[in-house]
């Protein structure tokens, strides 16, 4: 076990919350900012890269964690991570809560041959040791139409990693030769035996009136794939058509009976 060994425990269902335990000594890494709460005797530390030796961690030179480093900068990541330490001579809990309604989905990497692949803005926390380090796809079509991009996030390593979705999260194991086309934004994560590629939609009417875009994720098997039914970027585009736009670039609460009075009076 390279990883440092945590504990965890998952709270709430559709705005979750992990509590990770950490026996003395042990580090748990975090993307900066989601952090929730600590107990204390933990302490935080602001680093290069994700600590890990195999990143340039704290076994490796200044231009191994810069490299390290400028590498999640490609995934629009930001160039630190904070870890956090129990320092004290007992058990300590620090939690970490996802950014916008879904799930937090653990990862045992030692269950999947130590590496899975996901979307670069899914990775919240995983024991010290986990690297995190990009994906760039193998195929042409799935850099320049994938949607969400050709670069994505690996996680590397023998311990926990946590990763945040939207909406409900469906896991789906993939028998050899099975595909599965995706909308690009739903792909959560997948383990790196899936064949992954960016396949056009066929037929005119649907690429201009579907709705549903111009490309899928093609997906094949063997292997397992993690689905989440409302992407972040979905939901963001629904909110802001929704919102109440006036010459002055503020609100007045259209969509309440006093917005609506306001408006059927002539107010400007």
């Amino acid at each position: 076990m390279n990883n440092h060994e945590i504990d965890y425990k998952l709270y709430g269902d559709d705005m979750q919350f992990v509590e990770i335990e950490l026996d003395p000594k042990e580090t748990v890494v975090a993307e900066a900012g989601s952090l929730m709460m600590m107990e204390d005797g933990i302490s935080m530390e602001t680093i290069f890269g994700d600590g890990s030796s195999g990143s340039g961690g704290s076994g490796g030179g200044l231009m191994g964690k810069l490299m390290g480093a400028g590498k999640r900068m490609l995934t629009g990541e930001s160039l630190f991570m904070t870890t956090f330490t129990n320092t004290g001579s007992g058990k300590r809990h620090v939690y970490f809560a996802s950014p916008y309604p879904g799930k937090i989905i653990p990862m045992d990497l030692s269950q999947y041959r130590g590496k899975i692949i996901c979307q670069k803005d899914a990775f919240l926390a995983a024991a010290k040791g986990v690297t995190i380090g990009i994906e760039f796809q193998r195929k042409l079509g799935a850099g320049f139409f994938g949607g969400e991009g050709f670069i994505m996030q690996k996680l590397e390593g023998d311990g926990l990693a946590f990763v945040h979705a939207g909406g409900t999260i469906h896991r789906k194991s993939l028998q050899q030769g099975e595909v599965l086309r995706v909308d690009t934004g739903c792909l959560v994560a997948m383990t790196a035996d899936v064949d992954y590629n960016i396949e056009m939609v066929k037929g005119v009417k649907t690429a201009l009136f579907g709705g549903e875009g111009l490309f899928f994720a093609t997906l094949r098997g063997p292997g397992t794939v993690w689905i989440q039914s409302l992407p972040f970027s979905r939901l963001a585009s629904k909110v802001f058509a929704a919102a109440p736009q006036t010459p002055g670039g503020g609100s007045r609460d259209e969509g309440s009976i006093a917005g609506g009075l306001f408006n059927l009076l002539g107010g400007k």
